[in-house]
């Protein structure tokens, strides 16, 4: 319990002085107009104040990912818990920080613009490529998690393909309004639902007595899986999230002041990571350990299952059938603007504007198409795909963000280094996943920190470039 009590306190000071330091290294302008003002639109620029925004990002970016995903990295024990803390200050709260400031910066630039202007043209086309394989990913998985969930609490004469269908229904809807007709008028209500589920479970927790293991860098996995990379692929959204810097350009568009950036983008982070604490903890403690755990997940029905019985556990049958509501919106509200996200990328690369309805229907009828097909696919092989995918655009987007600094004469090591650690992460993990090349540890590891080495020499190699540049400008 300590461990769990200390690392909520370590998330609130990260927030209050990391998240600080971030901002003061970005440099923010509160005088320079944002795009919400200068590109208004009606439909995708509409200037939202920070109290919304921060509750419509917060439910953008917190899909099944800082519930399935942390109960699922439970099973390695309370070494999750550093992860989670660790990453959401450093890595997490970075990421969206950047990916939030620099659409801003750039007059609310989607991800592969940014990724182009700082990374090349090269690395643009293949973002805007790989962010809507991702895009249609997250929309895909996050219709049959809460599909799953739906049906578990509904008449046997509903079926799944049913509430599918309906979802999908719901996201076409989302995604051709403007932002501020469906998104920006129910989020806020879904956004007090979703802290209020996540805080009866927390108090819960604490309440009954339930016993979460404290601190320890063991690996009590029951399958004895590696810690590393598998931990921090599993762990994505509460940790770190490329998913993220497909979402915070949809904020960033509607940002009134640069000085709400750090509540919207770091701020909200944090609290993806304070959610994620809470289910791995409870997955921790209510199977009474990592086998219990485990053994739910085998035989309860999957993560979903899981999800209930904590719920229902917890807080009873009203308020668990509460909670079970608050896991089904987090999807939707991802999932949503995660095809609303794929719709604006695909936009932005053919130069099409968004005002007519037209222009939307045609480019949203064959995503749907397509999402509807991939929905048919087994959840946990769509699943793998998605974490992978991921935490790659995440390594991508702090690349960006440290080319940025360097750009801009600033500290880039707080990009720099997870940077470095995320592209150590993601291509072991490709090379040692079943997904991937399935190589065992022995090779996927010193091979894996090879490419890492690689990469980092060639991003110095470039700000050596950078520095010459200056100094050669300099003395001209």
């Amino acid at each position: 319990m300590i461990t769990f009590l200390l690392s909520f306190v370590a998330l609130i000071l990260g927030y209050i002085v990391y998240g600080k330091f971030v901002e003061k290294v970005f440099g923010i302008n509160e005088n320079l107009e944002t795009p919400a003002y200068s590109k208004t639109d009606g439909v995708d620029y509409v200037p939202m104040d920070s109290n919304r925004g921060s509750l419509v990002q917060l439910l953008n970016i917190a899909g099944l990912g800082p519930i399935f995903g942390p109960i699922a990295g439970a099973l390695w024990g309370p070494v999750a818990f550093i992860w989670i803390v660790l990453g959401g200050i450093f890595a997490g709260g970075v990421h969206d920080y950047f990916s939030g400031m620099l659409s801003v910066r750039n007059g609310g630039a989607q991800l592969p613009d940014i990724v182009g202007k700082y990374l090349g043209k090269g690395m643009r086309h293949f973002v805007n490529a790989f962010s809507v394989v991702l895009l249609l990913l997250v929309g895909t998985v996050f219709v049959a998690g809460p599909a799953g969930l739906i049906v578990t609490l509904t008449p046997s004469w509903i079926s799944l393909s049913f509430v599918t269908l309906a979802i999908f229904f719901y996201y076409i809807l989302a995604t051709l309004l403007p932002i501020d007709k469906i998104i920006g008028k129910i989020y806020p209500l879904f956004g007090a639902l979703l802290v209020i589920m996540a805080v009866g479970v927390g108090v819960g927790l604490v309440v009954k007595g339930y016993q979460i293991p404290e601190l320890t860098l063991s690996n009590l996995h029951p399958k004895n899986l590696p810690m590393w990379p598998l931990l921090f692929i599993t762990i994505a959204c509460g940790a770190i999230s490329g998913f993220h810097a497909t979402q915070s350009p949809l904020i960033a568009r509607t940002i009134k002041n640069e000085k709400n950036g750090r509540k919207i983008f770091y701020g909200m982070m944090i609290g993806e990571s304070a959610i994620a604490l809470i289910w791995a903890a409870a997955g921790m403690a209510v199977f009474g350990g990592t086998g219990g755990l485990q053994e739910a997940l085998a035989t309860g029905g999957g993560p979903a299952g899981v999800v209930r019985t904590i719920s229902i556990t917890l807080l009873g049958s009203i308020g668990g059938t509460l909670a079970i509501l608050g896991v089904i919106i987090l999807p939707i509200t991802s999932g949503d603007t995660a095809f609303r996200g794929a719709r604006l990328v695909i936009a932005d690369f053919f130069k099409m504007s968004q005002k007519p309805m037209s222009k939307r229907l045609a480019i949203s009828i064959p995503l749907f198409a397509v999402a509807f097909a991939l929905s048919k696919i087994d959840f946990n092989f769509l699943w793998r795909y998605f974490s992978w995918a991921n935490q790659t655009t995440a390594m991508i987007l702090l690349w960006a963000a440290a080319m940025f600094l360097v750009k801009e004469k600033r500290l880039h090591w707080i990009a720099t280094i997870p940077a470095v650690f995320m592209t150590a992460v993601t291509f072991t993990y490709l090379l040692q996943a079943p997904e991937g090349f399935g190589l065992p540890t022995s090779i996927s590891y010193p091979v894996g920190l090879l490419i890492t080495a690689g990469i980092t020499l060639l991003f110095a190699s470039k700000v050596r470039k950078e520095r010459k540049l200056e100094t050669d400008e300099n003395l001209s």
